[in-house]
């Protein structure tokens, strides 16, 4: 596995089915991207078409067959890693001749790049074929192929009624499916703790560190804050495995699922890795290797190391530059902007023109997921319209042909999804049992039919793209980018977006985008502010707890921003001024919320006195 990563940013997942072929797109490049498992019914589609296309043998893995859902990724995987190679090989067979495609993965790379450097040292002194071809093989790095597990999407299986071993749940099985495969890469894991899931990795060899610490596969763990990351990699540990990565997500202003922190802001925590990194990677190698000697395994002889990566709501060259060299991060995500770049990700073209034409309104926080986790959509997508027309035909929710979150156990043992037809159904028959009044019966309703069908929504788009049956998905597209997406509005080339990333071009289409750091804070406020509406008729104890700890933490975070911003030289010295005025008006909106909220908790306890 490459230690010396070429560029500084990577491709998050985005949804199912946008980031689905990612690496055969990019990975040639030397860009690490990262592909979802959720879906081995697009997956196999997608193999298939691409047996097809790579004139590759196709034999198909059909539902009938044992263990179908990991076979499929397994195949599904190895399948990319055969074409990127075959890729790879000829882009550095083609230095010799200084080809467009070889000229294109040296002009993408980073201005400081060593390589970069290099290459031009080579060039400029003149250089016969060998020489070309010895330094094409010896520098140029591909990209990783990563994939993504969402832990929680673990929804057990069945054969007819019987249930079937824990090791066929969804997310079990699309382990194996990774770990089966020829990849060296990592497994991106997101969504919280899965004990028995976590307990179930170490049986897979590939795992586990070598003498010289290396892994053939590697864990990256996505997290919100420095806690998180310490408890699940010492879970982690006490099972002999090593966190390689962890990346750290902004709460909510990123796309896709938004997993609300409890106030924390991504500055204050990003700083809290930096000051503790090493206590982190003491803490956790003391635990990994005194579980693989009693576990008899090979202790590596040197330090074993991990990286530190962000991502979520990141727009200019400043602020990639800024958190690495501040945070001193490795690498930076990248993912909304690439929703936009037909080279890198897979959308349909009409998605792809609703989100050119998407404004701040268009984006917002959702409660769609059937997960229910905060979901960033966009207003008008197929799929909402499709959820729109069976609610006013009085038929809410989805037929749920997938059922990857067949979650919900209230009414079934099997597990129903909270988007379907059948759930729906069941939900609103005990919601009219209850007899409320008008407003809290339709406040009741409307949380139900909310919910939409994202998981088969999230990969249709994919299938559109490549004019593949839809027959079953039905032709709903969900989308799920971030509110950055308000400030991109052109269709993008690969070229385009690196530069970008690198601060050789500018691809924003508008030049009154929020900082980073201040669009977090104000989305946060926002939720704070809907979360207080909701729970102001009758709020509990836990409620009012709930919302004091997260001002605090809010507050905390904004006057840790405040100190920042003043003292950073030669970063964002344009906007300081009206950065910190925002942080001011910020801090007067907590100030507001929070006496609100005491107000309340006041009030209420008079009125239970009195009662």
């Amino acid at each position: 596995m490459h230690i010396n990563k070429i560029h500084s940013f990577h491709i998050p997942v985005m949804g199912i089915g946008f980031t689905i072929d990612s690496p055969l797109k990019v990975a040639q490049y030397g860009i690490d991207s990262v592909v979802s498992l959720v879906d081995d019914i697009l997956i196999e589609k997608l193999r298939k078409m691409y047996s097809e296309k790579f004139e590759m043998p196709y034999h198909e893995i059909s539902d009938a067959i044992d263990d179908f859902r990991a076979k499929r990724i397994t195949s599904y995987l190895n399948l990319i890693n055969d074409v990127v190679d075959k890729k790879f090989e000829a882009l550095k067979q083609s230095a010799v001749g200084m080809t467009e495609e070889f000229k294109a993965y040296i002009n993408m790379l980073p201005s400081g790049s060593a390589i970069k450097t290099d290459f031009m040292r080579l060039t400029e002194k003149g250089f016969t074929m060998s020489e070309i071809k010895n330094w094409a093989n010896q520098n140029l790095v591909k990209g990783n192929i990563d994939v993504n597990i969402m832990t929680k999407v673990d929804k057990d299986n069945y054969i007819k009624n019987d249930p079937l071993p824990v090791e066929y749940n969804d997310a079990h099985a699309a382990f194996r499916g990774f770990a089966n495969s020829n990849l060296e890469a990592s497994v991106v894991l997101s969504a919280g703790l899965n004990p028995r899931l976590y307990a179930y990795m170490s049986a897979f060899n590939d795992f586990f560190p070598t003498q010289l610490g290396t892994f053939k596969k590697k864990i990256i763990l996505k997290v919100s804050d420095y806690r998180s990351a310490l408890i699940q990699g010492k879970f982690l540990a006490k099972k002999g495995l090593w966190v390689s990565e962890y990346r750290i997500e902004s709460g909510l202003n990123c796309g896709g699922h938004a997993f609300a922190t409890d106030g924390y802001l991504l500055g204050p925590v990003l700083q809290e890795f930096k000051e503790k990194r090493e206590e982190l990677r003491e803490t956790i190698a003391t635990v990994l290797n005194q579980e693989l000697e009693s576990q008899g395994r090979i202790v590596p002889n040197l330090p074993l190391e991990f990286k530190i990566s962000a991502q979520g709501g990141v727009g200019t060259n400043e602020e990639h530059e800024f958190l690495l060299e501040h945070y001193d991060l490795d690498s930076i995500g990248w993912g909304t902007p690439f929703l936009l770049v037909p080279e890198a990700t897979t959308v349909d073209s009409d998605t792809i023109n609703l989100l050119v034409k998407a404004k701040e309104d268009d984006l917002y926080l959702s409660d769609i997921s059937p997960l229910g986790i905060p979901f960033n959509s966009l207003k008008n997508n197929t799929k909402d319209l499709e959820k729109e027309a069976l609610i006013a035909k009085g038929r809410p929710g989805s037929s749920c042909p997938k059922k990857f979150v067949s979650l919900n156990k209230e009414f079934k043992e099997k597990g129903i999804c909270t988007a379907s037809r059948e759930y729906q159904y069941l939900k609103i028959k005990a919601l009219d049992a209850l007899n409320l009044n008008n407003e809290a019966y339709k406040m009741h309703f409307n949380k139900i039919i909310e919910k939409s069908c994202t998981c088969v929504g999230l990969g249709t788009s994919a299938l559109l793209a490549y004019g593949l049956d839809t027959k079953t998905e039905g032709m709903g597209v969900s989308v799920c980018p971030g509110p950055n997406m308000a400030y991109f509005s052109k269709i993008m080339s690969l070229k385009n977006i690196t530069d970008h990333i690198y601060g050789r071009d500018n691809m924003l289409s508008r030049n009154d985008r929020p900082n980073i750091f201040i669009k977090e804070i104000d989305i946060y406020i926002d939720y704070l502010k809907q979360k207080f509406e909701e729970s102001k008729a009758e709020m509990t104890k836990k409620e009012e707890k709930y919302f004091l700890t997260f001002t605090k933490n809010m507050a905390d975070g904004i006057a840790y921003y405040k100190t920042m911003f003043n003292n950073v030289k030669n970063r964002f010295q344009d906007i300081k001024t009206e950065v910190i005025s925002a942080l001011n008006k910020a801090e007067n909106e907590l100030l507001n919320i929070s006496l609100a909220v005491q107000n309340l908790a006041s009030q209420t306890e008079k009125t239970q006195v009195v009662a």
